[in-house]
């Protein structure tokens, strides 16, 4: 059996914001192998998340983010379930960053279900009237404009739990996940809207 360092529990904390016997058991689990254990934690928590997905979260922050320069401006509105777990430092953290998150990539969606039904079925008619999807067999048609149907949630002017983080491969979505994991409190973005200068609304 691996022995369990100080040391290597630190580090697991620091890296998934887990409790220290969460990360010990982990890492116990793993066999001393970090990477192995984060992997076990993000797993677990996401599992803890799916759970608390149905609470109703009606307290929070509405906050603000100005860019520097005074050229973009983001109003948002990030719940969750206490008062106590709104006036955190980590909720506040995420609220900010994503505050940040649509200042750069100016999502115009919190989640895929806010697209109206006619954007939808117009992006739909137009990604399937697309020249190289008629040159193909009409039975993978769909899944062509399915996968690009993604594509364009994720793009900037899109959807923002869709949108990758920052530079990273992991979506919004997934980071507003793991604070769910971490927090023990169901999160939702409920709502934004953000301000350029001179840009029409």
């Amino acid at each position: 059996m691996a022995t369990i360092t100080a040391d290597a529990v630190r580090e697991l904390r620091e890296r998934t914001g887990a409790g220290m016997m969460d990360c010990k058991r982990a890492l116990e689990a793993a066999g001393g192998d970090v990477e192995a254990a984060v992997s076990k934690l993000r797993e677990r928590g996401l599992a803890a998340a799916a759970g608390k997905a149905g609470r109703e979260a009606r307290e929070g922050l509405v906050s603000s983010y100005i860019h520097t320069g005074g050229r973009v401006g983001v109003l948002i509105e990030v719940n969750c379930e206490t008062d106590f777990v709104a006036r955190t430092d980590d909720f506040q953290e995420l609220v900010r960053l994503l505050a940040i998150q649509i200042a750069a990539t100016f999502p115009r969606y919190v989640d895929v279900t806010d697209i109206p039904a006619d954007v939808l079925a117009a992006k739909r008619d137009e990604l399937l009237a697309a020249a190289d999807v008629t040159a193909k067999p009409a039975e993978v048609r769909e899944k062509i404009v399915e996968g690009r149907l993604r594509k364009w949630y994720a793009e900037p002017g899109g959807v923002l739990l869709e949108q990758p983080f920052r530079d990273e491969e992991r979506p919004v979505r997934e980071l507003v996940t793991e604070k769910v994991a971490s927090m023990g409190e169901n999160i939702q973005v409920r709502r934004f809207v953000r301000y350029a200068l001179g840009e029409d609304q």
